[in-house]
């Protein structure tokens, strides 16, 4: 049995309602599909929530699958659209929470170096703690590649609003680079 025909044979035993086929998906895919929650959600926890609730609605939803496409890629979309709903219903003015007043420590440090190696985890934790309006922008555009139109659509703003939370979160992710390079080389003195 290929790859593909065990997977044709969970989703039409999802479809079927078998517990088995939900959790040999679940199992097969939580992995993957946590790490999207984890760029979209303020820690773990909270991943972990969204990570459920996006499962509910995969198995709900998937005798709605065309099978056109990839059967992963259709699973990865409704974990960004439950994260960002997530998000939404938690922190309503995500947008203007705080932005404002970061404003003055957006500055681009000139020592940056893109080249310095830092670990999945360190980079992780500061997309996570990114402000909320930051984080959803700077996940859809960078990682999901959403175009600003799309991503303006999606959480209902302007493209122009969109194109600013990136660049402030690029210069926001910047600093916090620059900052713990700072801190190693601290320790390392």
């Amino acid at each position: 049995m290929t790859s593909e025909t065990s997977e044709i044979k969970i989703i039409e035993d999802c479809i079927s309602g078998k517990r088995r086929a939900q959790s040999k998906l679940y199992k097969k895919y939580a992995n993957t599909l946590l790490g999207i929650c984890l760029r979209y959600s303020r820690n773990k926890s909270e991943a972990e929530d969204v990570l459920q609730e996006g499962f509910i609605k995969i198995f709900i939803n998937i005798k709605n699958f065309r099978k056109e496409g990839s059967f992963e890629g259709w699973m990865k979309r409704i974990m960004v659209n439950t994260a960002l709903l997530n998000s939404r219903d938690n922190l309503k003015h995500y947008f203007h929470a705080d932005i404002d007043s970061l404003e003055e420590n957006l500055q681009v440090k000139s020592e940056f170096e893109i080249n310095d190696n830092y670990s999945a985890k360190e980079l992780m934790n500061l997309v996570q703690n990114l402000p909320d309006g930051y984080r959803m922008v700077f996940n859809l555009y960078v990682f999901d590649d959403y175009t600003h139109k799309e991503i303006a659509q999606m959480l209902g703003v302007s493209e122009g609003t969109s194109k600013s939370q990136l660049a402030r979160a690029r210069k926001f992710l910047q600093n916090k680079i620059f900052e713990l390079k700072q801190k190693k080389i601290d320790i390392i003195s």
